[in-house]
């Protein structure tokens, strides 16, 4: 499990990137770099990270299910995820 604060701050740069996306495409389109340059570092959105929505964990990150690896076999042998079951030939 994550600590609280790294989960936190992986808000906080989305909140950034949220509200800055509108004007850094426009700052790019009209190629001023140095008023780009002016904006926070984590407006950017390149400096986001996918983590698990339950637990925090930064690796393994499975995108279509939004939860890591580990959490995604636990609840699918439980039977959680309508549409997953375990393969079997």
């Amino acid at each position: 499990m994550a600590k609280e604060s790294m989960k936190a701050r992986e808000r906080k740069r989305q909140k950034l990137v949220d509200r800055y996306a509108e004007k850094r495409a426009q700052l790019k389109a009209e190629g001023r770099w140095d008023e780009l340059q002016q904006l926070p570092k984590n407006s950017s959105s390149v400096r986001l990270h996918n983590r698990c929505k339950l637990t925090g964990r930064p690796r393994g990150y499975m995108r279509q299910f939004g939860v890591s690896r580990v959490l995604f076999r636990e609840m699918a042998n439980k039977g959680l995820i309508p549409g997953v079951t375990k393969a079997s030939w």
